[in-house]
């Protein structure tokens, strides 16, 4: 019996007792048995004493005992196995089976088995390898406990309160407040996988253990961290692992102590949020910025890994030059555009447009729209550049005098009617103002919009172009010769008019003289018959005299006052020449009849 071992647990033994005590004895060897004093030395010993120690070596070998012993065959349906008895201990084939049917056990292998039963009618001795390795296990959960050892286990399941853990035959429970330094809210990506453990509680008779992986990492992090402060120093470079997301930044475990790494110490760049650029577990080179020993505060730093962009912007983005980037932001006062990571410049918003009325940048720009600028201005140290979109083209009002110049005539459709007058389209971005009072010589309205639609095509005069206040003034009315320029020869004062009445007012009537050409008759140069003016209504045909004509005032003055005044004037004269008339005409008689008497007197 050879290399036969066993383990003996009696049932009166306490749990606590039997797994104290030595676990494995050795059988003794079947050797010839001490020399009788009546023996000679070096005889076999009889039958007698072979089977005597044959039954000793049968009552030391017990049920319920762990022994050892090599696989010497392999059937259909059990493991056969040498453990140094008069016959070949049987385990079950499906103990060295896996889940997907392959079988483990190979013939040499050394095994150790609990024995079930002794031989049986058949002769059969009856073992079991998982049973054995379960009071194995047990042995190791309890010199654990005992000795403040530690254990492996594999997680399988999730239970109420924590988590389930095979110990390899035995399950153990794992609290939640034990799984890791702090408490986990999601821990199926535990499950499968392998950890040491520390056990609490340990009862064998209730089948009851209780394990930690929280001890394990604290001590393995206290140890880290007694090494990371020996060795941390201000500007060191060190590896770290994300282990905290916030919105001012990330936590990075240095290994025992956590450090932060501020957002503003992320990028020379423009960051949106810290999981922009990591995420949880990524592990991640940092730098080392100050460093409190005492409160265990750590600053870090990722940007200062590289230079500063902004120390070389002068040469790389000139002033004048011209530069491309990406709009990364919009503002009510205009649009950061990133020239490369870490450097910004911003557009103004009078920087958008020569011709344009901008009120907000996305009127022009969208972010992510990839531009063209001018740099207008830098300040490295401020970290500042000003740049231009509108001045990578020329200035438009610089060149419109020359492509349209003052007296020539335009044409484009109105884009917009106000009460002071029309706006017409003439290039992009720039339009004219036709001003109310350049819309017609001689036409009376209210408001353009009585004359004009908005989208109309119509043409008109180039008045004058303001470059520097950037205007440009239109005229329709200067299409047509001005009717007023000649008034005082077509209408001079003493010449009769007549027209219909166009308007009456509390101060006068107005007569068309002329198409578009109105005369005011003043109420104080109306007739003086009441009856006659109040009669009169907008329509009627009058006469009036000329009074007054003004090309430069634009303004013809009436008077039927004075035209009666004169009327009666040319009556009066008329009767008085009547009668001068009618007195020479008898005078002529009297003395011709004179002359006659006295010629007849005189023969």
């Amino acid at each position: 019996m050879d290399g036969m071992e066993k383990t003996e647990l009696t049932n009166h033994t306490r749990p606590e007792e039997a797994e104290d005590r030595p676990q494995n004895e050795e059988i003794a060897s079947a050797a010839p048995a001490a020399e009788s004093p009546g023996e000679p030395a070096g005889e076999m010993p009889d039958m007698e004493s072979m089977s005597e120690l044959y039954e000793e070596s049968l009552r030391r070998v017990q049920e319920g005992e762990v022994v050892k012993g090599r696989i010497v065959s392999i059937t259909k349906d059990y493991v056969m196995v040498d453990i140094g008895y008069k016959s070949e201990g049987q385990i079950p084939i499906h103990e060295f089976t896996t889940p997907e049917g392959e079988v483990t056990a190979q013939v040499g292998d050394e095994v150790e088995a609990l024995m079930e039963s002794r031989e049986d009618e058949e002769g059969a001795l009856m073992l079991s390898k998982n049973k054995a390795s379960k009071i194995k296990v047990w042995e190791e959960v309890s010199n654990a406990y005992h000795n403040e050892g530690e254990v492996e286990g594999t997680v399988v399941a999730k239970v109420k309160g924590g988590l389930s853990v095979d110990l390899g035959g035995i399950v153990a429970f794992l609290p939640g407040s034990q799984v890791d330094l702090a408490p986990m809210r999601h821990t199926d990506h535990l499950i499968g996988q392998r950890f040491m453990f520390k056990v609490l509680k340990f009862n064998r008779k209730r089948r009851n253990v209780v394990l930690s992986r929280r001890v394990i990492l604290e001590k393995v992090k206290n140890e880290a961290k007694t090494t990371l402060l020996s060795t941390l120093e201000e500007g060191k470079i060190v590896e770290g692992v994300v282990k905290n997301i916030t919105d001012y930044g990330i936590f990075v475990d240095l290994g025992g102590l956590d450090g932060l790494l501020h957002i503003t110490d992320l990028s020379y760049g423009r960051v949106r949020h810290p999981a922009d650029l990591f995420k949880v577990g990524d592990t991640i080179m940092v730098k080392v910025l100050s460093f409190d020993a005492e409160k265990e505060r750590i600053s870090l730093g990722l940007k200062q890994l590289t230079p500063d962009p902004w120390s070389v912007v002068e040469e790389k983005f000139p002033l004048g030059g011209r530069v491309t980037g990406k709009v990364v932001s919009l503002t009510d006062y205009g649009a950061f555009v990133e020239l490369e990571p870490g450097v910004e410049g911003l557009i103004h918003i009078s920087e958008m447009s020569w011709t344009r009325k901008v009120r907000h940048p996305s009127q022009v720009l969208s972010v992510g729209d990839v531009v063209e600028a001018t740099v207008l201005e830098l300040e490295p140290t401020r970290k500042r550049i000003s740049l231009s979109l509108k001045q990578v083209e020329p200035n438009p009002w610089e060149v419109i005098g020359e492509k349209y110049p003052v007296g020539s005539v335009i044409e484009g459709k109105i884009k917009n009617i106000t009460d002071f007058g029309i706006f017409i389209g003439i290039d992009e971005g720039i339009d004219g103002l036709v001003h109310i009072s350049d819309i017609s010589w001689t036409k009376r309205f209210k408001h353009p919009s009585e004359l004009f639609k908005k989208g109309q095509v119509i043409q008109a005069k180039v008045l004058y172009i303001d470059k520097e206040n950037e205007r440009f003034s239109l005229s329709i009315k200067d299409l047509a010769d001005n009717p007023w320029q000649s008034i005082d020869q077509r209408f001079p004062v003493g010449s009769i008019v007549s027209g219909p009445i166009t308007n009456i007012t509390d101060f006068g009537l107005f007569v068309e003289v002329e198409e578009g050409i109105e005369g005011l008759i003043h109420i104080s140069e109306q007739s003086r018959d009441k009856q006659k003016m109040a009669a009169l209504k907008v329509g009627d045909v009058i006469k009036a005299k000329v009074i007054h004509s003004s090309p430069t005032e634009r303004r013809i003055g009436l008077s039927i006052r004075k035209m009666e005044a004169d009327e009666e004037q040319s009556h009066y004269r008329d009767y008085l020449h009547s009668r001068t008339e009618a007195t020479s005409n008898l005078g002529d008689i009297l003395r011709e009849t004179l002359e006659e008497k006295q010629g007849k007197n005189g023969n």
